[in-house]
């Protein structure tokens, strides 16, 4: 089995280290490189690990903060927890929710007494 692999996002580390403490900051800096990018847009590139980032927009964002990508995007190796199947085997649960969204939680068996 391959390992899973996940990133941490250090966009706002970066902006604070950078003396930029508001997601208003950074509006305009983007906009000077023709991003135009909404205020809420800006705030969720922010405030959340982005799924989908454009180039342009990666490249502006190293550029205004005057960083490596590898600062502003570490990889790191995706976190699961490991359990006992029946065969003392040891399977990885995934923190990922599945498709019905009960994620790793499963059903206790019932017993009969």
């Amino acid at each position: 089995m391959t390992a899973k692999l996940d990133y941490q996002w250090h966009l706002r580390e970066l902006m604070a280290a950078r003396g930029m403490f508001s997601t208003t900051d950074l509006r305009p800096l983007l906009a000077e490189r023709d991003i135009n990018l909404s205020a809420s847009q800006v705030f969720r590139l922010v405030t959340e690990k982005p799924e989908r980032l454009s180039m342009k927009t990666l490249m502006a964002l190293i550029d205004i903060l005057g960083c490596r990508m590898e600062e502003l995007i570490e990889p790191v190796r995706a976190t699961g927890r490991q359990r006992k199947t029946a065969s003392g085997e040891t399977a990885a649960l995934s923190s990922e929710p599945s498709e019905n969204g009960v994620g790793s939680f499963r059903p206790k068996r019932a017993r009969i007494l």
